[in-house]
């Protein structure tokens, strides 16, 4: 038996890598320190995995910004716009991430989609006609022997053949089928390369595996594995799944010529019985048994009752997906013993492999005593009040009246707005003194009066600029919020908050996902202060920013005692107190985002009703089912694709949905038109998470292919997502920008 792990955090401790990145990105250091330092960052991991006890250590899961598009650089999967582009290796590999508006050309980002049911983001790959796959790229060689020259012989990672295909768009006139030989051969030469360099196994990892295989994606896979497992260089190939099960291709998997498979027996249902069925003895199981998604302590006897049962003869302990997912350690959090004893970061859960493998051998006898000693106790008591509301609620309570035809003839007849009307998302640009004026306040260092007074004239500058750009629906910018799930869930009972428990989710931007510790209700109310001062400054409407029950909750690391539907029904009925007193204090449109709608949405598409969106989609309708008729719903969703749940999101009621669309070519508006979609839509008409300010041509170009999609009283104008994270100047430029193509859109209507 030996330990692993599939992959470790890589943005640091205290996230070094996002600040010196953003230095870079500021241009206020050199290509050269940046590499330095992520160079140094990378040997420090590996130590702390080593000195963990891990036997087996991963290289190539650090990035400088996405595992996907890394794969991507170095199989030279870069379209030709960007090759062009006279800039170095690492400006075109952001270039592909963050786009590139400068001297020496303009190009967008590429997509950035979600890395299946997590809220990491990946860069989606393009592959063209002309595109020559081949190996070109040298990191995944370099960390090797980085590595290697600290006297650690790592096992190399790699986006496998088959998920790297099914993650690629492919320009018309191109598939999979026509560069897999060519992919296939580049792979080989990677095999070629690590075993040069003395390495002993590679790690392919293909999650694509877990998710509804039909028969000609089975046979493509194997013929892709087949043909790379022919000459595999003396190497041992790991074929590491993760996310689900692989119930699908379980025996053809297995009868493969690798030498490891790894399969994940925390999210995957059938994994348990799949392995019951036999595994073979000339291949090692890698069984992913500690969760690497949440931050709880492992339950040792549940996981070695498992464990017991797995009838393989070779066995290695590791984690059930990337350490990617949980922040780095608590051991710079603050909470008391009491507490801190149930979680566990990505450090912790390397003692907890190490735990699990000595108790196997006979060797931990204390760690399990203590580990059923914490699970003997009851960590929190329920509250019966909430029990009973919800028990109560109706099928009257998820259903909003009058019909949506018939509130959208109301709601406009009372806004009286233009047609295309323009708005944004909600949040506006989160700058140096913003922050650093709430840290203020919350150290103390200023009195509430001060840091009112401070947000109160921020607000009214955004307020009056946004009306001498003349936009039509406002928003006051929510310069008061650090988070959109933190700030809510600290107005919320039963959360609980890390100091340091950052989260990747794209690129450099981290999250701080809240903990759900117990039982949730609302502790008083949490919008309505400074959404009623907002509105009190203008004569337009100013809409409410709200966070949705399944986003609060898909952005919080859930209890694991009760489900995470009765959690999302405890949230609903918060926020639910929320917009009713919004809508009394008079806020007539009411922004509910559910931005993480699709984020836990199974993987497997028969799973996608029965466990998901029959409860996920009638808890948003809890929220808002009560309201007046001239009351204006919103809500929002970002970076997921959503062509194929388009009824369930018709089937939330919202009055109007915005979602992103800039960086997937609008694609989504195909699927709207098809399915006779009603809700009134606002597709992002600009990228925000990339630097670049679009022309007014270019929102003009895009609001065009918009209407030619959608009915033009259905269209709303404004950017994919919030502000927060830009800068001000490059925020009101483009802001401008699309103000001025709204407004000639519509003298041409």
């Amino acid at each position: 038996m030996s330990t692993t792990i599939i992959g470790f955090p890589r943005i640091g401790e205290h996230r070094e890598l996002k600040f010196i990145t953003e230095k870079y990105f500021r241009q206020e250091i050199a290509q050269k320190e940046l590499l330095a330092a992520a160079k140094d960052l990378r040997a420090k991991h590996w130590k702390i995995v080593k000195e963990a006890g891990i036997t087996e250590i991963p290289s190539n899961d650090f990035s400088h910004y996405d595992n996907v598009l890394d794969a991507a650089v170095l199989f030279n999967i870069v379209p030709q716009s960007v090759q062009a582009l006279d800039l170095t290796d690492l400006e075109k590999y952001f270039a592909l991430a963050r786009g590139y508006q400068g001297e020496k050309g303009d190009v967008r980002a590429r997509p950035m989609k979600k890395w299946f049911n997590t809220n990491y983001h990946y860069i989606a790959p393009a592959i063209e006609k002309d595109t020559e796959i081949k190996l070109a790229g040298h990191k995944i060689f370099d960390e090797f022997q980085e590595a290697k020259d600290l006297g650690i012989i790592t096992r190399p990672v790699l986006v496998g053949p088959f998920t790297l295909l099914q993650l690629t768009e492919f320009e018309d006139g191109v598939t999979a089928a026509d560069v897999a030989a060519s992919l296939v051969a580049a792979y080989g030469q990677v095999f070629a390369k690590l075993a040069e360099l003395g390495a002993e196994k590679i790690q392919l990892d293909e999650p694509s595996l877990v998710k509804d295989l039909t028969a000609e994606e089975k046979a493509f896979f194997l013929n892709i594995y087949q043909t790379l497992l022919a000459d595999k260089k003396g190497l041992q190939v790991l074929i590491q799944t993760y996310f689900g099960d692989v119930r699908d291709i379980y025996t053809e998997l297995t009868n493969l010529p690798v030498d490891a498979i790894g399969l994940d027996f925390v999210e995957g249902k059938e994994t348990a019985a799949l392995v019951a069925t036999g595994f073979p003895a000339d291949k090692t199981l890698y069984a992913g048994i500690v969760n690497g998604k949440n931050i709880w302590r492992n339950n040792y006897e549940k996981s070695l009752a498992i464990l017991e049962a797995i009838p393989a003869q070779n066995l290695v302990l590791t984690t059930s997906c990337s350490l990617l997912h949980v922040p780095f350690t608590t051991a710079n959090e603050e909470f008391e013993p009491a507490i801190l004893n149930h979680f566990a970061f990505a450090v912790e859960k390397l003692s907890e492999l190490r735990d699990l493998d000595a108790i196997r051998k006979g060797q931990g006898d204390a760690a399990l005593a203590a580990n059923k000693a914490l699970f003997a106790l009851e960590r929190v008591g329920k509250d019966k009040a909430l029990e009973e509301r919800l028990a109560g609620l109706t099928d009257a309570d998820y259903t909003r009246l009058p019909a949506f035809a018939e509130r959208e003839a109301i709601q406009r007849e009372k806004l009286q707005l233009p047609l295309l009307p323009t708005t944004t998302i909600g949040s506006f640009p989160q700058t140096k003194d913003v922050r650093s004026t709430r840290l203020a306040f919350r150290r103390g260092e200023i009195t509430e009066a001060e840091y009112d007074a401070f947000l109160a004239a921020r607000t009214d500058e955004w307020i009056a600029w946004q009306e001498e750009v003349d936009f039509d629906v406002l928003v006051h910018g929510e310069f008061e919020r650090n988070d959109m799930v933190e700030y809510f869930g600290q107005n919320l009972s039963g959360y609980l908050f890390s100091k340091n428990g950052w989260v990747q989710s794209y690129g450099m931007r981290g999250v701080k996902p809240p903990i759900i510790w117990g039982d949730v209700t609302r502790l008083n109310p949490i919008t309505v202060k400074w959404s009623s001062y907002a509105q009190s400054r203008t004569n337009k409407p100013v809409k409410g920013m709200l966070t949705g029950p399944v986003t609060i909750l898909n952005w919080s690391f859930p209890r694991e005692d009760i489900t995470i539907k009765e959690s999302t029904l405890q949230i609903a009925l918060a926020i639910k107190e929320e917009v009713l007193d919004l809508e009394a204090a008079g806020i007539k449109i009411i922004q509910i985002d559910e931005a993480a709608l699709r984020e836990k949405l199974p993987l497997r598409r028969s799973d996608w009703y029965s466990e998901y969106l029959d409860w996920a989609i009638p808890a948003f309708r809890l929220v808002h089912s009560t309201v007046a008729p001239d009351t204006q719903i919103h809500t929002h969703m970002c970076y997921s694709e959503f062509t194929d749940i388009i009824p369930a999101i018709d089937n939330m009621d919202a009055d109007v949905i915005s979602f992103e669309a800039s960086r997937s070519n609008l694609i989504i508006l195909d699927e709207l038109k098809a399915q006779n979609f009603q809700t009134q839509v606002g597709p992002g008409v600009y990228d925000i998470h990339s630097p670049r300010v679009p022309a007014v041509e270019e929102i003009e170009h895009t609001i065009t292919a918009i209407l030619a999609k959608v009915p033009k009283e259905k269209v709303w104008i404004n950017p994919d997502c919030g502000l927060k994270t830009r800068g001000e100047r490059e925020t009101k430029e483009s802001l401008i920008h699309l103000t001025q193509a709204a407004k000639a859109a519509r003298k041409e209507l």
